[in-house]
């Protein structure tokens, strides 16, 4: 099996989005679904090796379940269109997320849905050493792939006990520490991708160290 197999099956279960046409294609599914448990096995192997304090996690957990929740989004269809991979980050709570799908195929770090505490512990971080995160985040290599943080639900104004003026208030108005980068099927099914994984990880790597440091404190 190959990523192209795993694509042909999306764009079927894309076109037949229902409980029926799944339970006829279950070995199917679940084939796709144990070759991307395998392949996110091997990917964290090679991660491991460039990062001691990496911990992986089992397989089985690092895959995103492939039904959309009804209950809270009733207007999605049964199934997504692709399958997520949440790989650990430094043993923290900064993640590393591949998704390989039809629609948005992407590479993202950081953490993307932290908690209130999670935020204030961030922000008291960015006030003692910001201009750490600031290095991080400006330097060539990584503005060069991922652009800057995700400005998603970004406050307009200052934070609570924070000024308006403060030298870090970009990132003090940040409500998400995370980034991603865009990739392609191509690149998905190129014979390097897991190689390039690699590379963007240890692009990331300081960020986790930041996030995981500021959380964990």
């Amino acid at each position: 099996m190959t990523f192209n197999t795993i694509f042909e099956f999306l764009r079927d279960l894309q076109k037949n989005n229902h409980k029926d046409w799944m339970d006829e294609n279950r070995n199917r599914y679940h084939d796709c679904r144990n070759f991307v448990i395998d392949w996110g096995n091997e990917t964290m192997v090679k991660i491991g090796k460039v990062d001691s304090e990496f911990k992986a996690i089992p397989g089985k957990k690092a895959l995103n379940r492939i039904n959309n929740n009804l209950m809270f989004h009733p207007e999605k269809p049964v199934y997504k269109d692709h399958f997520g991979v949440e790989m650990n980050l430094s043993g923290g709570p900064s993640g590393f997320y591949v998704q390989i799908g039809l629609s948005h195929n992407f590479v993202g770090g950081g953490i993307w849905a932290p908690s209130k505490d999670q935020i204030e512990k961030m922000r008291g971080a960015i006030d003692y050493d910001g201009e750490k995160l600031k290095e991080i985040v400006s330097s060539k290599k990584f503005n060069s792939t991922f652009g800057e943080l995700s400005r998603d639900d970004a406050l307009k104004t200052s934070p609570k006990n924070y000024d308006k003026e403060h030298v870090h208030i970009d990132l003090l108005r940040l409500k998400r520490y995370a980034c991603q980068v865009s990739i392609t099927q191509d690149d998905i099914t190129s014979d390097d991708f897991q190689e390039k994984l690699v590379e963007y990880y240890e692009i990331l790597k300081p960020l986790g160290r930041y996030i995981n440091r500021a959380v964990n404190f």
